[in-house]
């Protein structure tokens, strides 16, 4: 009874599968990224420029407005005979009656001669002032300085010294107007016009990232185009490209039929170095057998094995000239199914039953190299079978990598079993070598299970041999599927 062999990791040669991604090493990803920050950093120059110009235009109608209340303020006030100041300014504003509303006036006396305080009904509170030496008046006698307001607000204040009669007698006057409502007035429009240019380029960087993709649903049909090719299910690259990728599709299509043809030289010339051998070996093992005697012997004996090895290797150049090609794909169920019955047929006394999945699965291969493995695994495991052999053919879906570089790759898998003797663990390995037979009582050449073994490792599969639940071999064949 034979113990369970370990299975070799199957190795992952399939190609990644085409297709435009969308991610940090994707063309569309660098170019929506660069112009979204390109987009940012435009939106975040309009926003200031566009605040800075509306700020600097308030600032300068709140100085002209306090400006234009202090000359009407002077207008309106005069001073009597006795020094009293009189007038009753009405600067239009309704701001300067309500009480504490931040927008102040008054006149006081500058000089000698003059008494009386004058305010508007606003202020209902003095507001101090810093001395002209903290703050001192202009050649016109006026000066400009911000102050906090009776409600702790802040105040722009424009203040005017003027003489008011021939006497020189002077008064100063000073209009207070509220410089927080302006700050406030300011950050209400600097948080609508965020919003809407926070809108505007959400919009502008949603079109914009659409117009790159659809720009780039060319370089899609390109790689759509590769994956048919890469599956067979077309020769070359079909259909009409952008000028720019046009090119490219006629390099692609060119380096096709190379490798086409490159495959198709190296079967001639496989088959021309067989059919060269074929007839000297032929000789020298009819020589060999004539001359008779242990020379004889030895030169038949020599000669079929050159034949052999011949014909194990230029079987593995011709799977390695073909390995790489883009077009091959067999259908595996029909290809099992008339082996087992063509089997069933020459060995009608072991029983042979069939398992396949409900999906198609297609080799990545040629139908030969399948009809080939499979023969070879099915001749020996009738051979050693009792009285049945079980074949199951089931579908893996493959994983993608963790790094994202690779694309999901299908495995499909097909075990043989018997009820046999089986290979017991420590032999299995010398049961894959060429030439190697186990048991010499049975007829072979001792190349099946190693040809079976070259022809999975050129497509980048796995073999390996297990005990079966049968009670003899289990033969299990990983190898790549299109679907």
């Amino acid at each position: 009874m034979s113990r369970r062999r370990k299975a070799e990791p199957l190795k992952q040669t399939a190609r990644t599968p085409l297709s435009v991604r969308f991610g940090p090493h994707s063309l569309a990803f660098r170019v929506i990224a660069f112009s979204t920050v390109w987009a940012i950093l435009t939106l975040i120059v309009i926003f200031t420029l566009i605040t800075t110009l509306y700020r600097q235009a308030n600032e300068r109608g709140f100085d002209s407005l306090l400006s234009a209340h202090l000359f009407n303020l002077i207008g309106s006030v005069g001073v009597s005979e006795g020094g009293s100041l009189t007038g009753a300014p009405d600067l239009g504003d309704l701001r300067f009656s309500e009480p504490n509303s931040g927008w102040y006036w008054s006149v006081e006396p500058a000089s000698e001669g003059v008494s009386g305080e004058l305010h508007s009904s606003s202020m209902t509170e003095p507001i101090l002032s810093p001395s002209v030496a903290e703050v001192p008046f202009n050649a016109s006698f006026q000066r400009s300085y911000a102050t906090e307001g009776i409600n702790g607000e802040e105040l722009e204040v424009f203040e005017s010294e003027f003489v008011l009669d021939a006497k020189n007698r002077a008064a100063r006057f000073r209009v207070m107007g509220n410089r927080t409502e302006l700050e406030q007035e300011i950050g209400a429009f600097q948080r609508r016009l965020l919003t809407y240019l926070s809108l505007f380029g959400v919009g502008m960087i949603a079109i914009n990232a659409i117009a790159i993709l659809l720009g780039l649903q060319p370089l899609r049909r390109v790689s759509d185009a590769l994956a048919m090719v890469r599956e067979g299910t077309a020769q070359k690259l079909d259909g009409r490209f952008p000028a720019e990728i046009e090119p490219l599709a006629n390099e692609t299509n060119a380096l096709i039929e190379n490798n086409k043809r490159i495959v198709e030289r190296s079967r001639t010339q496989v088959g021309n170095l067989a059919h060269s051998l074929k007839t000297p070996l032929a000789v020298l093992i009819n020589e060999g057998r004539a001359l008779g005697g242990a020379k004889g012997q030895l030169i038949a004996e020599q000669a079929a094995s050159m034949q052999k090895q011949v014909d194990h290797y230029l079987q593995r150049a011709r799977i390695a000239a073909q390995r790489d090609s883009v077009v091959y794909r067999t259908p595996v169920a029909p290809l099992v199914q008339r082996m087992v019955r063509v089997l069933q047929k020459l060995n009608p006394q072991t029983a042979l039953s069939l398992s396949l999945p409900a999906v198609d699965i297609v080799f990545a291969g040629e139908r030969e190299d399948l009809e080939e493995l499979l023969g070879n695994l099915l001749d020996n495991a009738m051979k050693w079978a009792k009285s049945a052999v079980a074949v199951t053919v089931a579908l893996i879906p493959g994983k993608k990598s963790g790094a994202g570089k690779e694309g999901a790759v299908n495995l499909f898998e097909i075990s043989i079993e018997d009820d046999g003797p089986g290979i017991p663990e420590d032999k299995a390995r010398e049961a894959l070598k060429r030439g190697r037979r186990l048991d010499e009582t049975k007829p072979g050449s001792g190349l099946g299970l190693a040809i079976v073994a070259d022809l999975v490792n050129e497509y980048g599969g796995a073999l390996a041999l297990e005990r079966s639940s049968m009670g003899g071999l289990k033969a299990v064949v990983r190898l790549r599927s299109l679907h």
